[in-house]
């Protein structure tokens, strides 16, 4: 899977960094969100901690047939995946050069990943009408995932762009505004969406 070098690469650190360390709380709320379904698979009247109010209601997502896309709960899903992101972020930081197959395979999954995030979107805003506020910290950790790992795999010509495309600087030069674009979307349509209630709360 990998080479070491005596050294890593300076360059390579930070997203080493966010990988590691997103990976964790990614890891952390995809597994608080699985214990809740498995208590709340146990007991009908158990209300999720996540459960605050009408909008922030976890019991409502948990409960619809968007919550197992795949004929399981989708926390499922992060606590498979999520290790890996944190098994490539600590593997960088010690000194891993990672083959092309590998991070290939990485953007595969964060691009799955981000799909994923996207479709969960939509249906909680406009088919379930509610937000689990563990599923929006695995969406908070997903999209600077997405951004960052497609823009390092451009700039390295994992992609199939050279190192010096157009395709790779852009991604590279815009990466924090798309991550920032990606997020202020997601809250105005989430403003939108439930506006009546937090307007009705002022």
């Amino acid at each position: 899977m990998s080479t070491y070098a005596p050294t890593g690469e300076p360059q390579e650190r930070p997203l080493a960094l966010g990988l590691l360390l997103g990976g964790l709380v990614g890891l952390v709320a995809a597994a608080m969100l699985l214990i809740e379904r498995i208590r709340l698979a146990e007991d009908s009247g158990y209300v999720p901690t996540c459960s605050i109010n009408p909008v922030l209601s976890c019991g409502n997502v948990m409960e619809s047939a968007q919550a197992s896309l795949l004929g399981f709960p989708n926390p499922v899903i992060g606590v498979a995946a999520f290790p890996v992101v944190v098994a490539t972020g600590a593997a960088m930081l010690a000194g891993a050069r990672l083959a092309r197959w590998y991070w290939l395979g990485l953007q595969a999954g964060v691009t799955a990943a981000m799909a994923f995030v996207a479709w969960l979107v939509f249906q909680s805003l406009y088919r379930i009408g509610a937000l689990c506020p563990y599923c929006m910290v695995v969406w908070a950790v997903v999209i600077p995932l997405f951004w960052y790992v497609t823009a390092r795999n451009a700039s390295a010509g994992v992609l199939g762009t050279g190192p010096g495309g157009r395709l790779a600087s852009g991604l590279q030069d815009w990466r924090a505004p798309l991550v920032f674009g990606t997020f202020l979307l997601v809250v105005l349509l989430v403003l939108e969406r439930f506006w009546s209630y937090w307007s009705s709360l002022l």
